[in-house]
């Protein structure tokens, strides 16, 4: 997808979801807008996080770029429904069990600074359980196919590459379902709320990816951002046990100035080594 059309759809995708918020807001109330976009916010920017595994798991497997529209139009397929899965059991357990509340937000602090600590170590994609598993149920074709799934080799049914990654990429999203879920419990447990704010950072998913393929270079920083709004989003949750409750629009703005501060951060690095280069001529 070229970049052009890219932001546009990502606008439009933005858009609309603030048309829902404004939906909300009219029918429900501003409390419920509120944490309607806090959510949203939240997603949003872990699924920025996720795109970059995303980029890494196409270099690993090496697939085209023509191919990979068709991986993430499966893949963001899959994730609607294992979201739907994970909101529904979630809600219904916190709701039940209160202090599941204080193990979410350990979970977080843990994978927030997990995701700094770790952020530039390679992962093997080729060697993962979920691959070998894979292997087990059905043989692997080494080479591509176009962007076929599965192909017949002498009477016999075979899983192309680009199955393996929609399989690899399916499986990396229901690890960041373990962050992104309890993340937004921290806004509201309302399963209304969670599933819609959830479903719109994950539509947007496709063409903001396709922006970040070509500019993430440019975002370097918005990973550490992000690894703080988990760190913060944990505290905040384990607070809950002292009963000190943060209020929902301290939490949002946090996160809007988490995420400006490092989108910024990454633009003045990227234009210092620039300047310098100029200076140097």
């Amino acid at each position: 997808m070229p970049i052009k059309r890219a932001l546009l759809w990502t606008f439009f995708w933005i858009g609309l979801s603030l048309l829902l918020n404004a939906g909300i807001y009219w029918w429900l109330g501003a409390e419920k807008a509120l944490q309607f976009l806090g959510g949203y916010v939240i997603e949003q920017s872990l699924s920025v996080d996720n795109l970059f595994l995303f980029l890494l798991i196409f270099s690993t497997f090496g697939i085209p770029a023509p191919y990979q529209r068709r991986v993430l139009n499966y893949g963001i397929f899959g994730a609607v429904i294992l979201r739907l899965i994970f909101i529904l059991l979630g809600a219904a357990v916190v709701n039940r069990f209160h202090w599941v509340l204080y193990i979410f937000g350990a979970l977080l602090v843990v994978s927030g600074i997990k995701m700094v600590t770790h952020k530039d170590e390679a992962a093997n994609f080729q060697d993962s359980f979920v691959l070998k598993l894979l292997r087990k149920i059905i043989p692997v074709s080494p080479t591509l196919s176009g962007d076929r799934f599965f192909i017949r080799k002498k009477h016999m049914i075979y899983a192309t590459p680009l199955l393996a990654v929609l399989v690899v990429i399916e499986a990396s999203d229901i690890i960041f379902a373990i962050d992104s879920i309890p993340a937004i419990f921290s806004i509201t447990t309302d399963p209304l709320i969670v599933f819609t704010s959830n479903i719109c950072a994950i539509l947007g998913l496709r063409s903001l990816y396709f922006i970040l393929e070509k500019l993430h270079q440019a975002f370097r920083y918005v990973q550490y951002g992000v690894a703080l709004i988990l760190v913060l989003t944990g505290v905040k949750m384990l607070i809950l046990f002292f009963q000190i409750e943060v209020p929902i629009q301290t939490s949002v703005l946090t996160i809007f100035a988490i995420l400006g501060v490092s989108i910024l951060a990454s633009v003045i690095h990227r234009e210092q080594p620039q300047s310098a280069g100029r200076a140097k001529n």
